[in-house]
C-alpha cells in the first residue's frame, strides 16, 4: 500500500517541455550558421592581405545571427512549459 502511494506521487516530468527544446534547437542552429558564416576568408599566401575579412557577412550578418541564437536560448530556458496546463 505504501509503495503504491509513493509511485503516485512520483513525478516523471522533465524540467523543459517540447516547446522549450524546439526553441533550443532553433537557437543552436542559428548559432552554428553564424559561426559558419564567420569562418573562411583566409589567404593562401600569408604575405598578401585579403580584404574579404571585412565583408558584410563576417562583420554584420554572422555576429547578428549568433546573438539571435543566444536570444533564442535564453527564451527557451525562461519559457514556462506548464503555462496552459491546470494543476491539481
Amino acid at each position: 500500500m505504501g509503495e503504491q502511494k509513493r509511485k503516485e506521487h512520483l513525478n516523471d516530468d522533465f524540467i523543459f517541455g517540447k516547446k522549450n527544446y524546439k526553441f533550443m534547437l532553433i537557437g543552436l542552429a542559428c548559432i552554428a550558421v553564424g559561426f559558419v558564416l564567420m569562418s573562411g576568408g583566409g589567404s593562401d599566401d600569408p604575405n598578401v592581405f585579403s580584404p574579404d575579412i571585412f565583408s558584410f557577412r563576417r562583420i554584420r550578418l554572422a555576429p547578428t545571427l549568433v546573438l539571435i541564437g543566444f536570444g533564442f536560448q535564453v527564451y527557451a530556458i525562461l519559457l514556462n512549459p506548464n503555462k496552459g496546463k491546470k494543476t491539481n
